[in-house]
């Protein structure tokens, strides 16, 4: 990669913190990349002073002029016109986060940055703000006019996407298809191949207990998740299942498969960070760029207060920068 854009996120959130520390950290300086903020330099700023870090943040105009050196900081300014309020969500805090998102998408559409890791923005705010998206997955594959994509996760030695992202349960099974849960297995594929991998073990969890049971917990498995499965195969992808949802995980956990194709939020998501809590990273399969993001959100209640941990926000920073489309 040449170049890494990191928006900020959520002002009143932990976003600016978990971006200076994982800036300042051995970890991210070891990638030798350049990595360039995008958000308000007076709120990186005060956070630097905040942290008392011997950092110097330098506002640049052009990407070229971005440099990977010890102790800078280097920021894009899309500065705000409103004194932020910390701690709690905002429509203004909304909509700062939005001009960030869109200022880095329309960086890496340029090929003036070769990913983007976004920090935490909070549902609400984007509401408050009079958004259309939900969150940052929805608004970046519209901004990108994206069809196909789907949220992946990371964590220790687990990886899952999702058929369905953000819903209710009990609309879960009636959105699954057999059309999505081909192309959520083809999404696994892409995904594997950005990490390296040469032949990637994918396996396709249930949405019932006991994957069904031959149709004696519900025939979602024998009507759309097998046949999903079996044209996967015969296409070329080395995908197995359904596997019961109380079982795939642990294989994953030995190693016994690369990627869970999960059928809904919570039943990736829960394995996930029961391991991965402060390490987990989410990934947004399917963009004509890298996106990687932390996986947590803004944490209003702790932020300014210079505890926040920015083991995810490193861990994002790493990911996107040894991931390839």
């Amino acid at each position: 990669m040449k170049r890494l854009a990191v928006t900020m996120g959520d002002p009143g959130g932990i976003g600016p913190e978990v971006v200076v520390k994982a800036l300042h950290s051995a970890e991210v300086r070891d990638i030798c990349l350049p990595v360039v903020v995008v958000g308000d330099s007076s709120v990186i700023s005060a956070m630097v002073k905040l942290l008392k870090l011997p950092l110097k943040v330098r506002t640049i105009e052009d990407l070229k002029e971005a440099k990977h050196s010890k102790g800078t900081i280097n920021i894009l300014d899309v500065p705000a016109t409103y004194r932020f309020t910390k701690n709690k969500p905002t429509a203004e805090g909304g909509r700062a986060c939005v001009s960030y998102i869109r200022k880095a998408v329309e960086l890496a559409l340029d090929k003036r940055v070769d990913g983007i890791v976004t920090a935490p923005i909070a549902k609400e705010a984007l509401k408050m703000a009079g958004s259309r998206w939900p969150g940052h997955t929805e608004m970046l594959a519209h901004l990108t006019g994206t069809k196909e994509y789907a949220m992946m996760l990371t964590g220790g030695p687990l990886r899952v996407i999702l058929v369905t992202i953000h819903t209710a349960l009990k609309n879960v099974p009636d959105l699954i298809t057999k059309q999505k849960i081909v192309k959520t297995i083809r999404l696994a594929k892409k995904a594997s191949d950005m990490l390296g991998m040469k032949k990637p073990r994918i396996a396709v969890a249930g949405l019932n207990p006991h994957a069904g049971e031959a149709g004696m917990f519900g025939d979602e498995e024998i009507k759309k998740i097998i046949p999903a499965i079996k044209m996967a195969a015969q296409k070329g992808i080395f995908v197995s299942g359904p596997y019961p949802p109380d079982t795939v995980f642990h294989k994953a956990y030995k190693g016994e498969v690369d990627i869970i194709v999960c059928m809904y939020h919570d039943q990736g998501l829960i394995p996930l960070k029961m391991i991965a809590f402060d390490t987990g990273v989410n990934v947004t399969v399917g963009l004509p760029f890298v996106r990687t993001s932390p996986d947590h959100g803004t944490a209003y209640d702790i932020a300014w207060k210079g505890i926040a941990d920015p083991s995810s926000m490193i861990e994002a920073i790493k990911l996107a920068a040894i991931m390839r489309l």
